[in-house]
């Protein structure tokens, strides 16, 4: 009797099994199917992902030298080089390049460089900073024909400020890099067409 009842639990076992299968089966299905009705609904909103971005003027190889950088703080023009750049292998395929073997260069430049106190402690106690920042750029061929450019391009960035003043300065510092970012961002969007 207790062979009978091993090979009855045995049987059942295996139909559990099987059953369990059929719902992982099922369970992957409808996986599958989730992301392809996903992928179909971002594609008919317009939606790209990173990397197909393309670019006005069937470039394909850009160069992006150091912006010129007339704000009197020293040192911007490598930062916010680097995040445009940053913004191009994110997303396009649009390869990076020396100046020899671009399509087109794409120039900025660092117009101003301004900062004004937000909110006080008092007349003479200044309690946050803003940090405003302007910029634009020119996408030239490699014949030197303007393709596309962007003026005026700003943002801005609060900061507090410390009774340490290098404290203070790293705090600005990360509002620079903050703004560099958000200017990269904005730039790439209107270079290529992507607003």
């Amino acid at each position: 009797m207790a062979r009978r009842r091993r090979a009855s639990t045995g049987r059942g076992a295996s139909e559990l099994h099987s059953h369990a299968e059929r719902g992982n089966e099922m369970t992957m299905t409808k996986k599958i199917l989730s992301i392809l009705i996903t992928i179909l609904c971002f594609s008919a909103c317009g939606y790209r992902f990173a990397g197909d971005a393309s670019f006005p003027g069937g470039v394909r190889k850009i160069c992006i030298p150091l912006f010129e950088n007339r704000s009197g703080e020293i040192g911007l023009e490598t930062g916010f080089a680097d995040d445009l750049m940053n913004q191009f292998r994110r997303n396009s395929s649009v390869v990076l390049t020396g100046r020899e073997s671009a399509d087109a260069v794409l120039s900025g430049k660092i117009e101003s460089l301004n900062t004004e106190t937000v909110s006080r402690s008092g007349a003479h106690s200044a309690l946050e900073r803003q940090v405003k920042i302007s910029a634009g750029f020119e996408l030239k061929g490699s014949d030197g024909k303007l393709i596309r450019s962007v003026k005026n391009i700003s943002a801005s960035e609060s900061y507090p400020v410390m009774s340490d003043s290098m404290t203070t300065e790293h705090f600005r510092r990360n509002a620079i890099a903050k703004i560099s970012k958000k200017i990269a961002e904005l730039a790439y969007q209107y270079l290529s067409g992507d607003f």
